[in-house]
């Protein structure tokens, strides 16, 4: 009963916002006016990719540890004799975690390097491409100007550049230098695949090869549409256009049961960092063996109420009530001398 309440919760907050989504498409192009149905297979792939995103995600979250770290987290962010010191902590974690890579760099500069030029490439695309599709950017010649153009965002004007400025270059391009990001991270961590023996034996087709071809083929076929309208005169335009939206919209369409859904899911390590910080502030637990401090308190009661959510119980006798009680030292000799007993007993 408790798994089809949950899957059900599940289902509810999908539709809920790929809902959302679905208005705001609605809204941000002006009742579909900017809205361009030659694109409609790319919004229904973006329909889909949220409702199943937002149905693993609630998943994910409805699972004992998950939940136990979500509302921990909230609770030590919102905390209100620490809150303005988190805020500072989160938009420098935010600086140097996220948008810095600084936790992959820390496993190896190419590694870093590669997840580096992969993220952004992905977000600048994504920034681009949503947008225009959903119609909530769009361009218009300025009336009695035919050389300039003038910037629409969700209806409204925001703006005029000159057809041959260089904004207008980086602007029209902006999924070229996105591609030239991500084709470079590809290779990057192709590169590492095949020379790092570590990584090649642990690889999984689906988990490692196949998020990597996909952004290489959507980088690729963008590209070739680049060349054939630039220097082409757009020769095999049309057939193109149709295999890049195929990889498009596969890719879409597989986002929320491959590797790539941990792009949503790193951000929650936010609030694991919180929980973190508010229990080294706190009360410490200590070993029930040794009296040793060695982990928060209150991270102690939460890993035994989550193993007891999980049917696990390591209940013991003595001074320590419970397994978890004892820090990890101790943990390691009483499995020595619990080893040594039974040769003596064999003895």
């Amino acid at each position: 009963m408790g798994s089809r309440s949950h899957v059900l919760r599940a289902v509810f907050w999908a539709a809920v916002l790929t809902a959302a989504l679905a208005a705001m498409i609605v809204l941000g192009s002006r009742n579909l006016a900017h809205f361009d149905a030659a694109l409609v297979g790319y919004t229904f792939a973006t329909l889909f990719a949220t409702f199943g995103i937002t149905y693993r995600y609630a998943m994910w979250l409805q699972r004992p540890p998950t939940r136990m770290y979500w509302r921990r987290g909230w609770q030590a962010f919102l905390s209100p004799r620490s809150f303005f010191g988190n805020l500072a902590r989160l938009a420098q974690r935010t600086g140097t975690e996220v948008a810095g890579n600084r936790f992959i760099f820390r496993r190896g500069a190419l590694r870093g390097l590669a997840h580096w030029l992969l993220m952004w490439g992905c977000i600048l695309a994504a920034a681009i491409t949503f947008p225009l599709v959903w119609g909530w950017i769009h361009f218009e010649t300025v009336p009695g100007d035919l050389q300039s153009y003038r910037t629409f965002v969700f209806g409204f004007p925001a703006g005029d550049f000159p057809v041959d400025s260089w904004l207008a270059f980086l602007v029209f391009h902006g999924l070229v230098w996105s591609s030239f990001l991500v084709l470079a991270g590809v290779m990057l961590a192709f590169r590492r695949r095949m020379i790092d023996r570590g990584a090649a034996a642990v690889q999984q087709f689906a988990e490692d090869i196949l998020p990597l071809v996909l952004l290489c083929a959507i980088s690729v076929t963008g590209l070739m549409l680049t060349v054939s309208y630039t220097w082409l005169r757009g020769y095999a335009y049309d057939f193109l256009a149709i295999l890049h939206a195929v990889t498009v919209i596969v890719t879409l369409l597989w986002l929320p049961f491959g590797k790539l859904f941990h792009i949503f899911q790193r951000p929650a390590q936010f609030g694991v960092g919180f929980y973190k910080d508010a229990g080294a502030r706190a009360e410490q637990a200590r070993c029930a063996r040794c009296s040793r401090e060695f982990a928060s308190a209150a991270m102690i009661r939460d890993l035994i109420t989550v193993e007891r959510e999980l049917g696990f119980r390591y209940e013991t006798s003595g001074r320590a009530t419970h397994y978890q009680q004892i820090c990890p030292t101790c943990r390691r000799a009483l499995f020595g001398l619990a080893q040594g007993a039974l040769w003596q007993q064999k003895g």
